[in-house]
């Protein structure tokens, strides 16, 4: 699978859609996904939460480490996915479509985040 041209990426790896009235979806790019191994846990902001972009605001843990969720934007999170929660492999078979993470109401414009092609050659993936 290549990387979505239509998303934004993070160099901590994760990927930002195109906000929707404000509103941005975040979750890890397949490349994390696949480093990280089996996802086994996943630990997200709650409806309501501040995040503040470049800053961890979850966990996630795979049958090979625990690993900071960092988020690519400032804002207020406005829903946390729970089908990830409650199935974390989610986040292995579909990082792009059911399992993104959590929606944020963006309070800044996104800096600093990577284009698909530039995200691929930052990754190597």
């Amino acid at each position: 699978m290549s990387n979505p041209q239509q998303l934004r990426y993070s160099k901590e790896h994760e990927w930002l859609s195109d906000a929707q009235e404000g509103v941005s979806t975040v979750g890890i790019t397949e490349h994390a996904a696949n480093a990280l191994g089996d996802v086994v846990f996943v630990q997200l902001p709650e409806v309501g939460d501040t995040v503040t972009a470049g800053e961890t605001c979850g966990e996630l843990e795979s049958t090979k480490s625990v690993s900071d969720l960092y988020s690519p934007v400032t804002g207020e999170v406005v829903e946390a996915n729970q089908d990830v929660v409650d199935d974390p492999s989610l986040v292995n078979s579909a990082p792009f479509e059911g399992g993104w993470l959590f929606k944020v109401r963006t309070t800044e414009e996104p800096k600093d985040l990577l284009s698909a092609d530039e995200y691929t050659e930052f990754s190597g993936s």
